[in-house]
Order: C-alpha cells, then sequence, then structure tokens
C-alpha cells in the first residue's frame, strides 16, 4: 500500500503539476496578448515621447542661444547706433553754435557800422547846424558893431572864413 499511496501522490502531483503547467502557459499567453503588446506599446510610446523632448529641449536650447547670440549682436549695434547719434547731434549742435555766432557777429557788425553812420551824420548835422547858428550870429553882431547891414557878399565871405576856422578847429581836436 505504500508502494501505490506513493505512485498515486506522484501521479496526482504530476497531474497537478500538469494543470499548473497549462494554466501557467495559457496565463502566460494571455498575459503576452492582453497586456504585454499594450505595455511594451506604451513603454515604445514613452521611450518616443521622451526621446521627442530630449531632441526639442536641444532644440530649444540651440535656439536660445542663437537668440542670445543676436540679441548680444544688436546690443552692440544699437550701442554703436547711439555713439553715433550722440556725436551725429554733437557735430550738428557745434555747426549750429558756429552759425548762430556767426550771424550774431554779422548782427553786430552791422549795428557798429550803422552807429558810426548815424553818429556821423548827426556830426554834420549838428556841425552845419552850429554853422548856420554862428553864421547868423555873427551877421547879428557885425550889424550891431557896424551899425549897419551887411551886403550878401560880405556876409558870404565873413561866415566862410569863419567856417574855415571852425573846421580847422573841428580837425584839430
Amino acid at each position: 500500500m505504500n508502494g501505490s499511496v506513493i505512485a498515486a501522490i506522484d501521479v496526482a502531483s504530476l497531474g497537478d503539476s500538469l494543470f499548473l503547467l497549462v494554466v501557467f502557459i495559457l496565463l502566460l499567453l494571455l498575459v503576452k496578448h492582453f497586456a504585454w503588446g499594450p505595455v511594451t506599446k506604451m513603454m515604445d510610446d514613452r521611450a518616443k515621447k521622451i526621446n521627442a523632448d530630449l531632441d526639442g529641449a536641444e532644440t530649444s536650447r540651440a535656439q536660445a542661444e542663437k537668440m542670445a547670440a543676436q540679441r548680444q549682436s544688436e546690443l552692440k549695434n544699437s550701442k554703436s547706433e547711439a555713439i553715433q547719434i550722440v556725436n551725429t547731434a554733437k557735430v550738428n549742435g557745434e555747426k549750429r553754435r558756429q552759425v548762430i555766432l556767426d550771424a550774431a557777429q554779422s548782427d553786430a557788425e552791422s549795428v557798429k557800422t550803422k552807429a558810426r553812420e548815424d553818429a556821423q551824420q548827426a556830426r554834420t548835422e549838428a556841425l552845419n547846424s552850429a554853422r548856420n547858428d554862428v553864421a547868423q550870429i555873427s551877421v547879428d553882431i557885425a550889424e550891431k558893431l557896424i551899425g549897419k547891414e551887411l551886403s550878401v557878399s560880405d556876409q558870404k565871405d565873413l561866415i566862410d572864413a569863419y567856417i574855415k576856422g571852425l573846421t580847422s578847429a573841428d580837425e584839430t581836436r
């Protein structure tokens, strides 16, 4: 009995082992068909997404470096443009200042010239007025001293002599 029990245990054990093996293989096929494919596909999709993200990050980094270099270049250009604008403004300001100074000097010269002409005209008018006044005073004095009226030619000679005396006295001043 002992031998048949062991044989029955061995057969039962072998049957259980075969059943477990068949169920295991069946479960393995079911897992492969229903779970392994989607899991593998999901892992492949995830790997592709990670690679795409890494490529996108590399592209973004390269683009950022390019933009940074471009901004740096534009900054240098803007600095040089600002310097050029300032220099141009200085040159234009200096030209404008010189034009204003030249105009002011020209105006000052014309005012001086006009003032000289006006002074000369006033002097001439004052001398002529003084000559006329002196001539009349001389005639009046001469008439009182002489007691008679002078002729036109006598008046003219007297006036001319007096004017010559005034002119020579005025030139010595």
